[in-house]
């Protein structure tokens, strides 16, 4: 990176990687700048944002904000992804609204550190393609897609196996048919980690890991009989990758966002940031693995029989997801009617096999409002 400041651009700046992506910013002042903000609806925390890091493009999904001199409002996240300033891409965002400026980035030559797995997971093949023909790389900035990636780094060794860890969510050892009064405040209290409302719910069914296999398989190019999922409760063991010859790696760090982030930032330099937790090993004591249980959580095996077909089924298994995981947190349906919500949903849909970007967008937002019409008795033909 040499003596020059690297520019950031942040889409989805108001939420959870958002605001901890400006928090790993504040303890760079001199390496790192921010050039762009966007926000879907917080403008309060948006404006706030904007007064501290004097960004010279902004975006607000509500509409235009009140004037400021130096700083351009942009119409479009697209048009933000790809402003010329900008030396790194954050998407931030959630679902749908990340993938046209993800495949916008790649194709200006804009490094794009990807907090969305919902944009692999609607159209993989059209934005590895993206990224494979501008040359222009995908840094991974989910804890655990972040792991394989650091633990691949360097090898030239074949990859045996992708051993994903997951916490099993704020009602892990409990059975499924033990949760159908739960609350949203209680699915949203997750015992490890710091994270937005729709990643936290997807966390409590697993549907997440299901979504990070998906994401795996397209990061790395790992046949999905090669990647496997087990329950790690102390949430400190982030993803292993076995290798050809036994050796396996891992990826060992505290519970916190802003580790990834900054190998993000950063890549393909470190550096000490004296604002982040340690890692004592005498302290954390014993790490455990266990099976993972699919009668435990019904919409692992659901999302990933769907997603594994292809085609716009990945994208509908998406929008399905977003839906039920919104109308749970709204109190429309119970936490145990949201895989009765995407399966109801996959079932009504009609796949296209070679899908344009335009085609898995559709199936995604067509998903979301089949499932949306469906929990309030009025689904669609």
């Amino acid at each position: 990176m040499g003596e020059r400041l690297k520019r950031v651009a942040i889409l989805g700046s108001t939420g959870s990687v958002g605001t901890q992506t400006l928090d790993v910013i504040r303890s760079f002042p001199g390496e790192l700048r921010v050039v762009a903000l966007a926000s879907g609806r917080n403008d309060k925390l948006l404006q706030e944002q904007i007064l501290e890091f004097r960004p010279r493009y902004v975006h607000s999904g509500n509409g235009p904000l009140p004037q400021s001199d130096g700083i351009t409002q942009v119409s479009d996240l697209v048009q933000l992804a790809t402003c010329p300033d900008a030396d790194i891409v954050v998407v931030a965002t959630v679902g749908v609204a990340g993938l046209r400026p993800t495949i916008a980035a790649l194709r200006a030559g804009r490094p794009v550190a990807l907090a969305n797995k919902e944009v692999i997971v609607i159209a993989g093949e059209q934005v590895m393609a993206a990224s494979r023909e501008s040359g222009t790389p995908i840094l991974p900035v989910d804890s655990e897609p972040s792991a394989v990636w650091q633990c691949m780094a360097g090898e030239t060794a074949a990859v045996r196996r992708l051993i994903i860890t997951a916490s099993g969510g704020a009602f892990r050892g409990r059975t499924w048919d033990s949760l159908a009064d739960v609350s949203p405040e209680e699915a949203l209290k997750h015992p490890t980690w710091r994270m937005g409302r729709k990643i936290t719910i997807d966390s409590a069914t697993l549907a997440n890991k299901a979504f990070e296999v998906v994401e795996a398989h397209y990061l790395f190019g790992i046949p999905y009989e090669q990647i496997e999922v087990v329950i790690h409760r102390q949430s400190i063991v982030h993803s292993m990758v076995e290798f050809a010859d036994g050796c396996v790696k891992a990826q060992i760090g505290p519970p916190d966002m802003r580790f990834p982030i900054q190998v993000a930032l950063f890549h393909p330099d470190r550096r000490a940031n004296p604002r982040l937790p340690r890692w004592n090993a005498v302290e954390t004591g014993s790490l455990t693995f266990e099976n993972m249980e699919p009668a435990r959580y019904p919409c692992f095996n659901l999302i990933l029989e769907y997603a594994m077909r292809g085609g716009t089924w990945p994208a509908a298994v998406a929008g399905a997801d977003e839906a039920a995981v919104d109308l749970f947190l709204g109190r429309a349906i119970r936490f145990t009617s949201i895989p009765e919500v995407i399966k109801t949903t996959l079932a009504a849909h009609s796949p296209i096999e070679s899908p344009s970007v335009d085609d898995a967008i559709g199936a995604a937002r067509w998903a979301r409002d089949f499932a949306m019409a469906f929990a309030a008795g009025r689904a669609p033909r």
